[in-house]
């Protein structure tokens, strides 16, 4: 089997050495405060990266736990525990060159089988991980069988040769596959830890962790507490010694904690940017950013019988006001979004999606003609729920859908509830509509577009086409699938399985004295070790 090397395979993905860990310009003052507060909107429902579905609880577990390949400030691949790997010439074969100096928390070497146990942990059924599916995605041999239960996880393409060198097998070249072991469900675990402790491992007195912060102290719903881990590889330059994460749920006290200096970093409330921004130039931040806001309908035999009709569905998406949210209600640099794949996405070609180039005034005609059709209208009423988790910009957007929608005869009601409430409704199909966003894994339309898959552990709408499926498994096999991703937008603009809303910018308040955080990376990727505090 013929090898190209990873100087040729990775030339162009990943930073040379000196991009590890925070990277101080030369004659930087350094604050004596290397400490850096988080916010976080909820309670992080698990540690375990093979658990974890939240985007807040990746931020967390990206410092806790090192895969093979992190992401550097402009979304570049730069070597974690890979050093570097090999690519056989088929596109099947990847073998991974583990750095001998990564350890774990307890002084123990980072192996090749912990990366073996990992996956096969997560492919598992037993583990009854939502992120099972990802090893589908990513081609990993046998994968479909194993979380389909017919073999087992043993069978999964992904072995040890040595301590320092996995191999792993894919069922089809995937030219944006290590792009995707970024992602914290790839992460590496111990199994002689997972199997002492059983589901106890996670906390701080028993976790093991191999990135460059421990676990020190987690409070469910209240904070998250990370010490520098004096073991890690790159621990002489890392600067920052302590990470707390917050959890506010009220963003607009969010925002008086930090402009009172108890956190350094906060999302922005609805409708505040233009403000601050003018009040605090360097601090205030919009950036573009891979996320997709989205009313998620149910489809499945629990949910409404009018949803199964795609002219209710369709209806509701165009009476949308879209501009209103984006311009009024949010004002951050928000896009309006009529694709769910977030439009600066790489490589990603929009679709020509014909209401998008409607007025508000011609969909909302458009929705009254459907819904009509329908047997709905201001004398025959709509009742649906829309849920949502706490927060405030969420509310202001649910209410204005209520006003949106009010005029057509849909009597919207609105039901709030905390976040492991809302996502446990989404995956027992207890909903009509509900509040969802999706922020991507991986720079590729795929992480979005095969969310809306038969076989997608998170398609809460059990939506479903046979066309859609076929079009994102040639996607797997084809040399340039950007035509198919547009037709599969193109179903979802037909099938309207969601009401998209928006896509997402970054918008945030940062401390001025913090430095080393992304602002070119549209998967806004940042890690601890990166981040440094300057003298004031």
């Amino acid at each position: 089997m013929k090898l190209t090397t990873a100087l040729s395979a990775l030339a162009l993905l990943v930073a040379a050495p000196t991009a590890f860990a925070a990277d101080v310009p030369e004659g930087t003052v350094l604050s004596e405060n290397q400490t850096y507060t988080f916010w976080l909107l909820d309670a992080i429902k698990s540690m375990d990266p093979q658990i974890n579905t939240d985007v807040e609880g990746s931020d967390v577990l990206r410092n806790l736990f090192e895969g093979l390949y992190n992401e550097d400030a402009k979304g570049a691949l730069v070597p974690a525990v890979a050093l570097n790997h090999d690519l056989s010439e088929d596109g099947l074969t990847y073998t991974f060159h583990l750095r001998p100096e990564a350890v774990w928390s307890d002084g123990k070497p980072v192996t090749a089988g912990d990366f073996v146990y990992a996956w096969g942990r997560l492919a598992d059924p037993e583990t009854a991980s939502e992120y099972a599916w990802y090893m589908e995605l990513m081609q990993v041999k046998n994968a479909a069988k194993v979380t389909a239960g017919e073999v087992p996880p043993s069978e999964l393409g992904v072995k040890a040769i040595d301590d320092h060198t996995l191999e792993v097998t894919i069922e089809t070249p995937l030219p944006y596959f290590p792009q995707m072991l970024v992602h914290a469900s790839t992460f590496p675990a111990r199994q002689d830890v997972i199997e002492k402790f059983g589901s106890d491992w996670t906390k701080p007195e028993n976790m093991v962790t191999n990135g460059a912060y421990t676990l020190t102290e987690h409070i469910l719903g209240e904070r998250v507490e990370m010490d520098k881990s004096d073991t890690y590889w790159d621990a002489d330059k890392t600067v920052m010694t302590h990470l707390t994460g917050l959890t506010v749920n009220d963003l607009n006290q969010a925002l008086t904690r930090y402009l009172a200096g108890e956190l350094d970093r906060v999302n922005i409330p609805a409708g505040q940017y233009p403000r601050l921004k003018k009040e605090y130039p360097d601090e205030a931040t919009s950036l573009p950013y891979s996320c997709s806001y989205i009313y998620m309908m149910n489809l499945s035999d629990k949910g409404p019988e009018a949803l199964k009709d795609v002219r209710v569905r369709k209806a509701l998406s165009y009476a949308m006001n879209r501009d209103v949210v984006v311009n009024n209600i949010l004002q951050g640099g928000q896009h309006p979004a009529y694709s769910w794949t977030h439009w600066a996405t790489a490589g990603f070609e929009m679709p020509e999606i014909d209401y998008a180039s409607w007025t508000q005034e011609e969909r909302n005609e458009k929705a009254k003609e459907l819904l009509a059709e329908a047997g709905y209208g201001p004398d025959n009423p709509l009742d649906l729920t829309l849920n949502y988790n706490t927060s405030d910009d969420h509310k202001k957007i649910a209410i204005a859908a209520q006003q949106f929608y009010r005029p057509l005869g849909i009597n919207l009601m609105l039901n709030n509830m905390e976040w492991k409430v809302h996502t446990d409704k989404m995956q027992s199909q207890d909903f009509d509509l509900a509040r969802y966003a999706w922020c991507g894994d991986y720079n590729e339309a795929s992480t979005y577009l095969d969310l809306f898959t038969s076989y997608s552990g998170h398609n809460s709408g059990k939506f479903y086409s046979e066309e859609y499926d076929a079009l994102m498994k040639e996607s797997k096999t084809a040399e340039d699938p950007q035509h198919l991703y547009t037709q599969a937008e193109q179903i979802l603009a037909e099938e309207m399985p969601a009401v998209p809303v928006y896509h997402y910018a970054k918008v945030d308040m940062i401390s001025s004295d913090i430095k080393g955080l992304p602002t070119e990376n549209v998967m806004q990727t940042w890690y601890g070790k990166d981040l440094y505090r300057v003298a004031e």
